[in-house]
């Protein structure tokens, strides 16, 4: 039997929120700068790995989990520059990064999304699922066109009806049963 474990069992992590982590230059939101300042003080904790909440370019709708572009930073946290800087500082301390990372959570303004909501038969067609929406399941209660209600009347795991934006999306509720629908809707909690 092989009792050996791995780097993960024994790991003490520390999330962060980057956002309200530390502001490294004062403009009321946290960055990736002021983790970097304080990377010796995680060290000081005995943390050897630091789990990094979503600081990919992203309109924020979703804190950070409806991402734009998987290869960039967005701007309120520093740059790439940055984010570079922050691992070779890990790296330096002996602590792994853990990039919270949800391949499927993409924002309506991402790319691969724009171009199935064009051609949901084309190359990145099938990276979403496209159902028509459900009028008897508006959330204002008011029928109207499948293209522009719900995709159902699931209710949020946070609390109240999962809420639609104007726009497409698969990515963003999260439901009581802890499924992601399938929607043709941006959700948000509400």
């Amino acid at each position: 039997m092989n009792t050996e474990r791995t780097w993960w069992q024994d790991a003490v992590v520390y999330q962060i929120y980057p956002q309200s982590f530390d502001d490294s230059d004062g403009d009321g939101g946290g960055d990736i700068p002021g983790i970097i300042d304080r990377l010796d003080y995680l060290a000081d904790l005995g943390v050897n790995v630091v789990w990094l909440n979503p600081v990919y370019e992203s309109p924020h709708h979703d804190d950070g989990y409806d991402v734009r572009d998987y290869r960039a930073v967005r701007d309120e946290y520093g740059d790439i520059a940055d984010w570079e800087r922050l691992l070779d500082g890990l790296h330096d301390r002996g602590i792994r990064l853990v990039m919270d990372f949800v391949p499927n959570h993409t924002s309506d303004e991402h790319p691969w999304f724009r171009a199935s909501r064009t051609d949901p038969d084309g190359e990145y067609g099938d990276y979403y699922i496209w159902r028509p929406g459900d009028p008897a399941t508006d959330a204002t209660g008011t029928p109207g066109p499948a293209d522009r209600a719900p995709p159902n009347d699931w209710q949020s795991y946070f609390g109240g009806g999962a809420r639609t934006t104007s726009t497409c999306s698969t990515s963003t509720s999260r439901t009581s049963t802890g499924r992601t629908p399938t929607c043709a809707r941006t959700s948000t909690t509400g």
